[in-house]
């Protein structure tokens, strides 16, 4: 069967739960690939990626863009970064979505709300609009245990078409250290999007499995 053709924009957002590292690995993979990424991040996720990662992304947009360009060497026009607030954002409207859309890491909040259809901030509507429009969207949530509205909350964006991804690791490729599982979880995300990588063995491939 062809692989479908790679998406050219992906917007990713990166929202308060832990498992910072998943996001920021993922914006590197995808801008290497030549991917345009539209970023969004929540007020929290910025607290979650200076405890877990010692990065600071700035409140403003245009701050955080030119870092983030500067960090990852990306062409021009491949990183767009937008407010949290930023409603005239292309991926606001369903005249110009995103082909896909990531958020990664998800919290249970910014899951409820987008299972529930509630577009108050950038993120919610975002996702809101890929739903409509029938992009692909992936859900990476990171939360442990689950209660019965996270499962419920993930069957019904399920149900409306998202891909629900949790960040569950295997361990068939033998990994060495945290980086490994990280490039575990983010080839799976690559493989949702139909873009090639190189971040770990294929199950049977060199007899992975031995």
């Amino acid at each position: 069967m062809p692989r479908s053709k790679t998406p050219e924009t992906i917007c990713l957002a990166f929202t308060g739960a832990s498992g910072m590292p998943y996001g920021i690995r993922l914006l590197e993979c995808l801008l290497a690939a030549g991917c345009r990424v539209q970023l969004l991040y929540s007020q929290v996720a910025q607290v979650v990626a200076r405890q877990e990662m010692g990065l600071d992304l700035p409140a403003r947009a245009s701050e955080a863009q030119a870092i983030l360009h500067q960090r990852y060497l990306a062409l021009p026009g491949r990183l767009e970064v937008y407010g949290r607030e930023e409603w005239f954002a292309p991926v606001a409207s369903g005249s110009n979505p995103p082909d896909a859309m990531v958020v990664c890491p998800c919290s249970m909040g910014t899951l409820a709300a987008i299972a529930q259809g509630l577009a108050s901030k950038l993120i919610e509507r975002a996702a809101d609009v890929v739903l409509k429009e029938g992009r692909k969207l992936i859900v990476v949530p990171r939360e442990t245990p689950l209660s019965t509205i996270h499962l419920e909350n993930m069957l019904r964006l399920a149900r409306a078409g998202a891909v629900i991804l949790p960040p569950n690791p295997g361990f068939y490729h033998h990994p060495q250290c945290v980086d490994d599982l990280v490039d575990f979880i983010v080839a799976r995300i690559l493989d949702q999007l139909d873009i090639p990588h190189t971040l770990m063995q294929r199950w049977g491939d060199q007899d992975a499995a031995s």
